[in-house]
């Protein structure tokens, strides 16, 4: 199984003009962040979690041909809003494109792209094949895939398992049956938005301590803004086996 960081970022943040840290401006390539996605592949399976505004330009940046199945963590539009270019997956294999969200975000995604799911839906427009997301194990080729439940403040969003690789992105609190699911984990790609507290992300001492907690050997952080610093100078203050994520990462599993 590979994973590929799509992006590693956030909205959130500051503007440029007014950015303290000079992230955004920055000549090295590890702090242009693009909104958080990840990128799962098999030789069989393809699969993307969240499809914020950057998702065409992430999947022609990933070269992504094929796609099984998009998960879905939350509805927030940073995490959806990219849904509208399914239809290039659309012409090239002749199918709507699987998209797999919580019932309620489900509703959510046919309000926004109520283009989409119109009684006469106007040629082109992106089709999806939603389904049902829940705490139940889903199998999508030949990746058995874990939801884990979590909360950004008070919203439930999930985060997701795969065989020895766990996501969680947009979380500030981990319920015990969740942490549960997460022993074990090789690697861990997990929200870290800033060094100062937030009330629906981790920050940078909050992450560090899920990890450290879970015993994971290898942690990468994500949703990243760039309140949080340059990439360079966070790394030299993280502790052994956690670093950031950055775009483009590819790890192996």
């Amino acid at each position: 199984m590979k994973i590929t960081v799509l992006g590693s970022g956030t909205s959130q943040g500051v503007p440029v003009i007014a950015c303290p840290c000079d992230v955004c401006a920055s000549s090295d390539p590890f702090d242009k962040r693009l909104r958080s996605s990840v990128l799962i592949e098999t030789a069989t399976t393809t699969v993307v979690i969240d499809a914020g505004p950057d998702f065409r330009q992430q999947m022609l940046r990933a070269g992504v041909k094929k796609l099984d199945a998009i998960l879905i963590t939350h509805t927030h539009k940073d995490h959806i809003a990219g849904l509208d270019d399914v239809r290039s997956f659309n012409y090239l294999t002749g199918k709507a494109v699987v998209v797999y969200a919580r019932p309620s975000d489900q509703l959510e995604i046919k309000q926004e792209f109520s283009y989409a799911f119109s009684e006469n839906p106007y040629p082109g427009v992106p089709e999806f094949d939603l389904r049902n997301l829940s705490i139940d194990q889903i199998q999508i080729g030949d990746l058995t895939i874990q939801p884990v439940e979590l909360k950004h403040m008070n919203l439930s969003v999930f985060g997701f398992r795969i065989g020895d690789f766990s996501y969680l992105t947009d979380v500030n609190f981990i319920p015990k049956d969740s942490m549960d699911i997460l022993k074990g984990t090789q690697i861990l790609i997990i929200d870290a938005l800033r060094k100062k507290a937030h009330p629906s992300h981790f920050n940078l001492d909050q992450a560090i301590d899920v990890a450290q907690h879970l015993e994971v050997p290898q942690t990468y952080f994500t949703h990243i803004s760039h309140l949080m610093g340059k990439h360079s100078a966070i790394e030299k203050e993280l502790p052994k086996n956690i670093n950031l994520a950055w775009d483009g990462l590819e790890i192996e599993l």
